[in-house]
């Protein structure tokens, strides 16, 4: 049996069934629902063949082609999809709930399942996304130099039951020239987008909703504008932590990483360090001098953070002097903070 179901009844919690792709591995890597399996009906080849043939032939022709692509597959799908649901109870989707998704039903329909298929394909999901972001959020904002320990102070809270979002995990990046900290592949910008967004629908309104102060761009990956928007106008905790504290947290934390992804990172930024530092910069890498290294960044850092801080609304701006070798103390006070004031 077919039911059509839209993407309300996709997300509600008590929805458990499988959700399965059937567009081509490149729409799927591009660009999905967190937690879609992909069982692709056509190959990323197929689909530009199939495309072609549609629009300069006819949509009889192209779907012809598409059974003659598909052919000798249809015994490959009902294995993987029973893989994928031993219950034999499956949701689909295509790109707007259109021939792919449709003929997948089909074939499962006719196999036994019990099948769902999504009015409005993935083109559905992506509207709803958009629709989050406009979302009103009561959020609190974590602020501070680079290396006062941010994003550490957000995962206890998390630890501890507060709701947070982590938008530097999201993107994989971590904000800066050196964000990448080689290793990291951030995701599509749609992608992002989508794994926010898929965040955003656990968040309980009307309870605070903590994240980190970050600049529109992370990386190549954009926050969406209405809920940056918001981040700009919400309560700002500035955290005031020593030089030297974050001085020795990121010369451990860079201090492994490989010299030429260093000095990569060093030449981005060059024109604003000045030829002077850039200079001292390469050299300290160079030999091994990552204290004298990191503190010639921060330089440059500090300054960015406080030409960020100084186009905030100043009455929205909490300073907050913390330790940050005790991070159980930071949290507490942020805490207190929060509930002393009603932020």
């Amino acid at each position: 049996m077919i039911h059509r179901i839209n993407i309300v009844d996709l997300l509600e919690p008590s929805f458990s069934v499988p959700l399965v792709d059937v567009r081509t591995p490149a729409e799927h890597s591009h660009g999905h629902i967190p937690g879609a399996f992909n069982i692709p009906l056509f190959s990323n080849e197929e689909r530009v063949r199939v495309g072609t043939t549609y629009k300069q032939q006819s949509r009889e022709k192209a779907i012809l082609l598409g059974f003659d692509l598909t052919g000798s597959k249809w015994s490959g799908f009902i294995r993987e999809a029973l893989a994928i649901s031993l219950d034999k109870k499956i949701a689909l989707h295509c790109w707007r709930g259109g021939m792919r998704s449709g003929a997948m039903a089909w074939a499962l329909d006719l196999y036994g399942f019990e099948v769902y298929l999504l009015e409005g394909g993935y083109k559905s999901y992506r509207r709803w996304c958009h629709s989050q972001f406009e979302l009103d959020y009561n959020l609190r904002v974590i602020g501070g130099k680079t290396g006062s320990g941010k994003t550490r102070i957000l995962q206890q809270m998390r630890e501890m039951g507060h709701q947070m979002i982590d938008l530097e995990d999201l993107a994989q990046h971590q904000g800066s020239a050196f964000g990448s900290m080689n290793r990291l592949v951030q995701p599509s910008q749609e992608q992002f987008e989508n794994n926010m967004a898929w965040q955003l629908k656990e968040v309980d309104r009307q309870t605070v909703l903590w994240v980190e102060d970050e600049s529109i761009n992370i990386g190549k990956r954009t926050i969406p504008r209405s809920f940056y928007n918001q981040m700009q106008l919400a309560p700002l905790i500035d955290l005031q932590v020593s030089t030297q504290q974050r001085v020795e947290a990121l010369t451990i934390e860079y201090g492994l990483l490989e010299k030429p992804f260093l000095v990569a990172g060093t030449e981005r930024i060059r024109k604003r360090l000045g030829p002077l530092r850039t200079k001292q910069a390469l050299e300290a890498i160079v030999e091994d001098h990552m204290e004298e290294f990191i503190r010639i960044a921060l330089g440059y850092y500090d300054k960015t953070y406080e030409k960020s801080l100084s186009k905030k609304n100043k009455d929205n701006i909490i300073p907050l002097t913390i330790d940050r070798q005790n991070l159980h103390e930071a949290v507490g006070l942020i805490l207190d903070l929060e509930l002393g004031r009603h932020l």
